[in-house]
Formats: structure tokens, sequence, C-alpha cells
């Protein structure tokens, strides 16, 4: 055999093989890998909003400039001011709470002796003075003070006037 018929059939199975690997498709590149998730954020929960309450009220005939009553009591004579010492707190020191004070005063058969009430701004710990006071005395008997803050009675206390 001469050495032309083997490289023809040689050449041919070469040019073949070339022109099917010519034509054959690429291998689709792997998927890629899925980005990594961040893991879900943790909501964000607002800080509750401060509050406000009243702690304490105290009575006397006279407060410092504090507005802390002196000398607490619960009798007095027909013409002395009586204050209400009312004592606040807000649940964040830091914070400022926006609030209607009121002390509504009362005798005995109910009738109202006076009422007041104030819109404060309340930070921390406070003490807002109320008064009452009658020149010409009060009649002797019990009475009765009503601490209200935003519009709902979160104190009274009782007192006598001899």
């Amino acid at each position: 055999m001469s050495r032309t018929r083997l490289l023809y059939p040689l050449s041919a199975a070469l040019a073949a093989a070339l022109v099917l690997s010519a034509c054959k498709k690429p291998e689709p590149a792997p998927a890629p890998a899925p980005p990594a998730t961040a893991p879900e954020p943790t909501p964000i929960t607002a800080p509750a909003a401060a509050t406000a309450s009243v702690t304490a009220v105290d009575l006397g005939n006279s407060v410092g400039a504090d507005s802390r009553v002196v000398a607490p009591a619960t009798t007095f004579a027909p013409r002395d001011t009586i204050y209400a010492a009312v004592t606040t707190r807000t649940s964040d020191a830091a914070a400022t709470v926006p609030g209607k004070l009121g002390a509504k005063w009362t005798y005995q058969d109910g009738q109202t002796v006076h009422e007041d009430s104030r819109d404060l701004n309340l930070t921390g710990d406070g003490v807002t003075a109320f008064q009452i006071s009658k020149p010409d005395g009060f009649p002797a008997g019990r009475y009765k003070v009503e601490v209200s803050l935003d519009g709902t009675v979160v104190q009274s206390k009782d007192f006598e006037v001899k």
C-alpha cells in the first residue's frame, strides 16, 4: 500500500474530527453559586414612650423654694393657705413628657372649693405646688383634694379645717 492511500483516510478522519469538535456546542458553564444571603435584620422596635406618674401628694401650710411642703399636715386653721405639693416622676429621667396636672379641692358636702390645672412638660423627678386660701377663713369641716394627671384622678388627700 502506498503511503498516500493511508494518508487520505487519516487526513479525512482528522478533518472530520476537527469539524466535529468545531461544531460541538460548548458545555454550559456551571451555574453560579447563589449569593450568600445576609442574616435577616433584627426588627428595630421603637423604645416605649416615656410616661409620667404622680408619686406623692403632701399637704401643708407652707412650701420651700423647691415647691415641697415644709411641714406636712392634715389639720389647718381657717385662715391658713393650704398647699398640695404634687411629686411627679417620668419613666425615663432624660425624657420630657407633656402632661396636665390638676387639683380639685372639695368641702365635706362635695361642693367644689377651687379647681386648678396646669399644662406641664415633666422631666425626671419634679414637684408642682397647688394652693387654696380664703382671706375671711374656710368654714370648719372636712375637705379633700383630688390630684389628676391628664384628666384621671391618681391620688387624693383628706384634711380638716378647725
